[in-house]
């Protein structure tokens, strides 16, 4: 009998263990640890740990695992619909960086109910691992998570993971560019993405520095195009999205539970302004329409007052995601260069460059440069009135 948070029974039965966990509703992260020894005649799997967490009050109970073969089949009750995540560690459990791939069931966006079933293929997905320092970890947390920081808050949206086709593909027709080819199978792991781009407001909680006082370093003479609490922020370079994120990861760490802020990857951008799993059977040109005066603020509808428009001012995309075409481009963690159709699995771009990738097009441009496909590039501290940034929260 383990004595915690949380009522444990174990039952070994010959070569299956069965752990069961009844867990109760919790404002804070509790976490229960069930080791349990398995053996296979593969000797596929001999220390396999689960660890079962409530977070911000979604609950997963009656959770059952067994091994079926080549495959781990986990059972579970869910009381409050919520992303449900499992996540593996190579590191005997330090940090939890992975997310299988070859995994079926109620992982993802899941409704609450009982006897909810999560089957993961191990010999497909970690064929090489050291399973004496395997950990495993089904996780359920909210479709969408609201921070605050020195009065400013944002709402960051659950984004589950998955494969697309990065690149010009066919609904792109002539405008793709040939940057945007080849086009790649993509494989993206889950994480959070902001609802909308970064405002004045949140950038000054942080930096403490206004768009004038942006512009300034600039150029003095350089004219505002918007101004406010909720527009979006711009004049900022790639250079400072980097120091801004380190900031913010420090203010907030005690709310991020092993997590960080970043700004996107490429294809995490793209990823998610195309949909992710949300994107119906025909893909968009633009960020949730092809009718991008619905979606986007852009060189044709930003004209009174002309230039960028506060954030959500458009309908958001099938994730529930903000501006992702148009109001103000944003930056992108890459480095500009030729797609690397052998990097299947969370591409990051080139191991180097001069120029880093931005996306989605602003208001100052013609719809062209709005599309999800769209490359753009700059040196990292370049700064303008178009070109601003979204935050992604990543394990």
């Amino acid at each position: 009998q383990l004595l915690c948070s949380f009522y444990t029974v174990f039952f070994l039965v010959i070569i299956v263990v069965i752990p069961t966990i009844y867990a109760t509703r919790a404002i804070i992260c509790d976490i229960a640890t069930i080791r349990t020894i398995m053996f296979h005649s593969y000797h596929l799997l001999s220390i396999f740990t689960f660890q079962f967490s409530i977070l911000r009050a979604q609950t997963v109970s009656n959770v059952v695992a067994r091994q079926v073969e080549n495959t781990v089949e986990i059972t579970y009750d869910l009381d409050k619909a919520a992303a449900v995540l499992l996540l593996f560690s190579r590191d005997g459990g330090d940090t939890y960086s992975a997310t299988p791939k070859a995994v079926t069931g109620a992982v993802g966006i899941t409704p609450a109910g009982q006897h909810k079933q999560i089957v993961w293929n191990l010999l497909a997905d970690a064929p090489d691992w050291d399973v004496e320092r395997a950990r495993f970890k089904v996780v359920a947390v909210p479709e969408k998570l609201t921070f605050s920081v020195n009065g400013a808050s944002f709402n960051m949206v659950y984004v589950a993971g998955g494969k697309f086709t990065m690149g010009g593909t066919d609904e792109q027709r002539m405008y793709a560019e040939p940057d945007e080819k080849p086009t790649r199978k993509v494989n993206i792991s889950d994480f959070y993405i902001a609802e909308t781009e970064v405002t004045q407001l949140l950038w000054f909680a942080v930096m403490r520095t206004t768009v004038r006082q942006q512009r300034d370093k600039g150029d003095p003479n350089w004219s505002i195009s918007g101004e406010g609490a909720n527009f979006p922020m711009y004049y900022i370079s790639w250079n400072e999205c980097q120091e801004f994120v380190r900031k913010l990861n420090k203010l907030l760490e005690d709310q991020l539970e092993g997590r960080h802020f970043a700004i996107p990857t490429e294809a995490q951008w793209e990823y998610a302004a195309r949909g992710g799993k949300k994107q119906g059977p025909y893909p968009y040109m633009y960020a949730g329409s092809d009718i991008l005066g619905s979606v986007a603020w852009f060189k044709d509808n930003s004209t009174s007052p002309r230039g960028v428009q506060p954030v959500g001012g458009k309908a958001a995309n099938s994730l529930g995601i903000y501006d992702m075409s148009g109001n103000v481009a944003e930056w992108c963690r890459d480095w500009y260069g030729t797609y690397d159709v052998s990097v299947v699995n969370d591409p990051t771009g080139p191991m180097n460059g001069t120029q880093r990738v931005y996306r989605g097009g602003s208001w100052y441009q013609e719809a062209r440069y709005c599309r999800v496909s769209e490359r753009a590039n700059r040196a990292p501290y370049d700064r303008n009135a178009t070109l601003g940034l979204r935050l992604v929260l990543e394990q």
